[in-house]
């Protein structure tokens, strides 16, 4: 399968012929000998027999996987599958899901494509966008209100435009949220699919042979809603799947209180792409930016979801040769719970969520709750004692009630020394339909660990600045400004301490001449020192400081909350916590130490020089009769 030399005519080839040519490459390149003759054995115990062709249908492919009844979330997989089998011509879609079709399938679906898509996880999104997205003129013509005019907010206005924009040309290097300005172009979904088509081709040594003509453009081209919203409940579901784990060991969060959570955290995860009161599905641009910035591992769990097709049942390496095949019955499995205790923000579907744009490997099992403003108390000082002595990576959340517009406004009585010290200047809240009393939670990651402020802030350029609830939003840190977080206590100097994140730390100076006001970063998250209060900013029209804006929301926005709680975990496991039970031994020592000063044992001048050391005696000073 060479390159055809200069002066011949390249051979001609049907679709059928060259996606099996396709299908035998991807199987040579990403797949062991081992994993094809599984794969081949789990092909030929699930496919049904029609006209001398095997194919799996929508309801095995969905046994097979576990996939849970109550997600209704079957016939949108198998949409997705048809059309990835029939890649890379997908105008013929939906494909037959025969043997070669699934490799095709499973390569696209797990981390193998990296190996056969040149442009990376940014051709990916593109083929997972048409396998989701349906073609109907009357639905895409469906125009969404103004945003703006429904807050009466005019930086809002034309922020949703790129919802209405076709496939954008999209480089495979680099995301969307490091272009500036508007990113949303008006190119043909037909030009990035023959990208595709010809990467894909030029592995076989057919550019030359294949020539790109009847691909069709659909300018109407989005994935509804709902459909999206299943899939997001599937993704959340299978994030912390592991190699060969069920889906099925999961089946609790499917009922009661943890499928109510399941349903919220989806539905902000939706938030992010759309609002589903004003446009009926997500356009290629939001989608591709979106999950670029805010959600780039969104996808992981379908690696270990769809390599069970790798695993037989009927593999029996103790087997002699000349024996019949056993199938082996799948011992009962033990699934360690996700979190060792779970908090009053920190539950398994809030960790699925942040596995989103965190990797699940730091996350899942692997967090121990440090702090919690309900255990431990609401002050910084408890803060301190519980979170400092971590010396791996931490994650922050708080989670609150939304204030009313009154600056200063608290049903506890007067305004808070904190909201009285906020700017005056105040932007309209993060989301059209807020109102009083709406939960909100915000958090923060960081890889350093936590330490006083003094005149610089800490934090390293793979701090993450996030929002939860009502809607999924991330904001990566910047790598100019580095105000990246910053912990004060109040003192003489400075009259309103606190925990902020994107706020350049007060200077004692500065803090005495304007002890009444706050500075508030361009994209910061502000927390009064008595974690009663907090402030939310994104100045978008600023195009952000120590963290990146939003690339959902480009509008300017404020949320001030009531704080009904705060928590901090520890990132990592057994070392680290032995470490900082190790450091909390050791300073309760010293300050045991420091408590027992050996005086009165006889040598009175060296008792006298102690005390004169530690400025208790001496000058005019008099430490009494030592005798």
């Amino acid at each position: 399968m060479g390159q055809a030399q200069s002066g011949e005519t390249p051979a001609r080839y049907s679709h059928e012929e060259l996606s099996k040519q396709l299908a035998d490459k991807f199987a040579r390149k990403c797949f062991t000998p081992l994993e094809l003759y599984s794969f081949r054995d789990v092909f030929n115990s699930l496919a049904d027999h029609e006209h001398g062709i095997r194919y799996l249908k929508e309801d095995t492919i969905a046994r097979f996987l576990e996939i849970p009844d109550a997600l209704g979330v079957s016939a949108v997989l198998f949409q997705m599958v048809s059309c990835l089998g029939a890649f890379p011509f997908l105008e013929d879609a939906p494909a037959v899901l025969g043997l070669e079709q699934m490799i095709v399938v499973v390569t696209l679906l797990t981390e193998r494509y990296r190996r056969v898509l040149a442009g990376g996880a940014a051709d990916r999104r593109k083929l997972l966008f048409r396998s989701l997205a349906v073609y109907d003129r009357k639905l895409s013509d469906t125009r969404p209100t103004d945003v703006g005019s429904a807050s009466g907010e005019s930086g809002r206005k034309g922020a949703d435009q790129d919802d209405g924009a076709a496939l954008a040309t999209s480089s495979p290097r680099g995301f969307a949220i490091d272009e500036p300005g508007d990113d949303d172009g008006d190119v043909g979904p037909d030009d990035d699919d023959d990208e595709l088509v010809l990467a894909a081709f030029d592995s076989l040594g057919y550019v030359g042979a294949f020539r790109h003509g009847g691909l069709s453009t659909y300018h109407g081209a989005m994935i509804p809603a709902d459909n999206w919203r299943k899939l997001i409940m599937l993704l959340l579901l299978a994030a912390p799947l592991g190699a060969q784990e069920s889906l099925s060991s999961y089946s609790n969060r499917l009922s009661g209180e943890e499928l109510d959570s399941l349903r919220s955290t989806a539905e902000s995860v939706l938030a992010s792409f759309l609002n589903v009161e004003q446009v009926p599905g997500i356009k290629f641009a939001r989608f591709d930016r979106v999950i670029a910035a805010s959600m780039p591992f969104m996808f992981n769990g379908l690696t270990p979801l769809f390599e069970h097709f790798l695993f037989s049942r009927n593999l029996d390496f103790h087997r002699h040769k000349d024996e019949e095949p056993r199938p082996t019955a799948r011992p009962p499995e033990l699934v360690q719970p996700l979190l060792e205790k779970t908090g009053s923000i920190m539950n398994a579907s809030v960790l699925s969520q942040m596995s989103f744009f965190i990797p699940g490997s730091s996350l899942f099992r692997k967090l121990r709750l440090l702090y919690s403003g309900e255990e431990d108390g609401y002050s910084m000082g408890s803060f301190e004692s519980k979170v400092f002595n971590w010396r791996a990576p931490t994650i922050l959340l708080v989670s609150g009630t939304r204030l009313p517009d009154e600056a200063g406004y608290t049903h506890k009585g007067p305004a808070s020394p904190f909201l009285a010290s906020l700017p005056s200047l105040r932007f309209p809240p993060g989301n059209t339909s807020a109102d009083r009393g709406e939960t909100l939670t915000f958090g923060a990651y960081l890889s350093q660990p936590w330490k006083h402020t003094h005149r610089e802030c800490f934090g390293a350029e793979d701090t993450i600045l996030f929002q939860l609830r009502p809607i999924h939003d991330v904001f990566r840190a910047s790598t100019v400004n580095k105000d990246y977080v910053s912990f004060t206590k109040p003192s003489a100097s400075i009259q309103v301490g606190g925990i902020s994140f994107g706020c350049p730390p007060p200077h004692p100076s500065q803090a005495y001449r304007r002890s009444n006001l706050i500075s508030l970063g361009p994209v910061s998250l502000a927390l009064e020192d008595g974690f009663e209060f907090g402030c939310f900013t994104h100045n978008y029209t600023s195009q952000g400081g120590a963290f990146q804006t939003s690339v959902s929301r480009r509008f300017d926005f404020q949320d001030r909350f009531e704080i009904s709680s705060i928590e901090v975990w520890g990132c990592g496991g057994d070392d680290e916590a032995r470490q900082q039970a190790e450091r909390w031994a050791w300073e309760a020592r010293e300050a045991e130490a420091r408590r027992r000063i050996n005086l009165g044992t006889g040598d009175i001048e060296a008792d006298r020089m102690l005390l004169e050391m530690a400025g208790l005696v001496g000058g005019n000073r008099s430490g009494g009769s030592m005798g």
